[in-house]
């Protein structure tokens, strides 16, 4: 699914730039070439936002209707001459006279809602996969280890090798081993609500697909309300900012080129591209079903992730090569005979095993690894809850050797197998011994990898009683 959405968002951003570009050439020729900086730099800093950039979103959609300002500003009134400050002035009436109509403020709601849930949805991905993958790498404790041996080798010894552990013993000896993965899971019910909310925002009408596809046929659209407001606008600013000086020597006795004059039509939807950009952009479209796809599996499995880390335990002790089940209470091993097992079975989280009858646990004493990948769910369930109000969000900016802080997903292509990588000030990623490993082992919660997890260690433990 990341890979998927990193490929649809970049061909998107691709795609709606060539379109432009191919529609603005036909329209007007030279002139949009002389000025196609002004564009490209658009989609420039789209393209850097998207993949991690220090850019505001706002500031740089304002930045670029005032740099528009500029140069039609010159190019309806070309018997003048301005000088940079003149056309400094210009720009500061962007938001007064409202040259482009109501097109400036639409898209950029359309924009920042857009791409804002576009990219902290692949992000909260990433931290999700991040983080429980960070937290099946810690180390079991000494008393998890004392009880997982009497749990699973006792019986041996007390020549019962046929007989499983008892399911509430169980229970008892993984809700103290599990005891700080439990706490996580208040964060991260949290953290999938929040995913879910933003993957609403992807189907629903802000969706990047519908704010990118038609954006060249939006700003052709400004371009033509500049042009019928052009006396209006040309004479606020003139009273503004005082008349400029006549240029000095005049092409022509036009105000306005011909050629700037054409109108701008949008696409006939029903002329379909027959060139390599109608490849393009079948292409465009079936990896965007794919992704639609994708978003109602991940929103499925989101569903289905809450509660997972206090339902560990359970999971992990309903396996039949782990215990004896339930309908076997009096034929299991208790930890200490062939008989049912008594005690109570203990609540969730670190607290509440401090009377835990098989495992030694030191409430006193939380896993600030942890703890760390808790802070990590809090941050991001914030920056989501952000990104689905529209609300910009801080990443810190890769695109500078990971340095400065800015609004984007902390990427670069030769470093992330996912095309994503949540850049923190967190502990490094580590294994059981504390050594540091390579993220792009990270995979999503599995109830298999951790019941596995119990297995390699029961083998383990084994060789360890031979």
């Amino acid at each position: 699914m990341l890979l998927f959405c990193t490929e649809f968002f970049r061909e998107l951003l691709e795609n709606a730039e060539r379109s432009l570009n191919d529609m603005f050439v036909r329209t007007y020729g030279m002139l949009y070439m002389q000025n196609s900086e002004v564009f490209q730099d658009l989609f420039i800093e789209l393209k850097r936002y998207y993949t991690g950039g220090n850019v505001n979103l706002e500031e740089m959609l304002n930045d670029f209707w005032a740099r528009l300002l500029e140069r039609m500003f010159q190019l309806i009134n070309p018997h003048y001459h301005f000088s940079e400050d003149y056309l400094e002035c210009v720009s500061k009436y962007t938001d007064q006279l409202k040259p482009f109509g109501d097109v400036p403020r639409k898209l950029k709601v359309q924009v920042t809602r857009a791409f804002i849930a576009a990219r902290t949805f692949v992000q909260g991905l990433t931290v999700g996969r991040e983080v429980a993958n960070r937290v099946s790498k810690v180390s079991p404790t000494p008393g998890c280890i004392r009880a997982l041996m009497k749990m699973l080798y006792c019986p041996y010894c007390r020549g019962l090798p046929t007989v499983k552990p008892c399911n509430n013993y169980c229970l008892n000896v993984m809700k103290g081993c599990l005891a700080n993965q439990a706490d996580l899971d208040t964060e991260w019910n949290l953290f999938v609500d929040a995913m879910l909310l933003v993957a609403d925002r992807l189907e629903g009408p802000f969706n990047i697909e519908s704010v990118m596809d038609p954006i060249d046929v939006k700003i052709s659209e400004a371009i033509m309300n500049m042009q019928e407001n052009s006396v209006h606008v040309t004479a606020k600013v003139f009273q503004g900012c005082g008349q400029p000086k006549p240029a000095p020597a005049l092409r022509s006795s036009r105000s306005v080129p011909d050629t700037f004059n054409t109108r701008f039509r949008p696409y006939n939807p029903e002329e379909r591209p027959t060139t390599a950009a109608g490849t393009s952009l079948d292409r465009l479209r079936t990896i965007w079903r794919t992704m639609q796809h994708g978003v109602i599996d991940i929103k499925e499995k989101l569903k289905l992730s809450k509660k997972f880390w206090s339902t560990l335990p359970y999971s992990i002790c309903k396996e039949e090569r782990v215990t004896a089940g339930l309908s076997n209470e009096e034929e299991c091993w208790n930890g200490h005979t062939k008989a049912k097992y008594l005690p109570e079975i203990m609540n969730d989280g670190l607290t509440n095993q401090i009377n835990n009858p098989e495992v030694d646990v030191d409430i006193t004493r939380p896993d600030t690894y942890i703890r760390q990948q808790i802070m990590a769910l809090r941050v991001m369930t914030n920056k989501l809850k952000n990104a689905y109000n529209g609300n910009d969000v801080n990443f810190q900016d890769t695109s500078e050797e990971t340095s400065g802080s800015g609004s984007g997903s902390g990427c670069t292509d030769d470093i992330c197998p996912t095309e994503f990588e949540f850049i923190t000030t967190d502990a490094p990623l580590v294994d059981s011994d504390r050594r540091e490993v390579d993220s792009s082992s990270a995979s999503q919660p599995s109830w298999s990898a951790l019941t596995w997890f119990v297995i390699c260690l029961a083998l383990l433990l084994q060789k360890q009683c031979r």
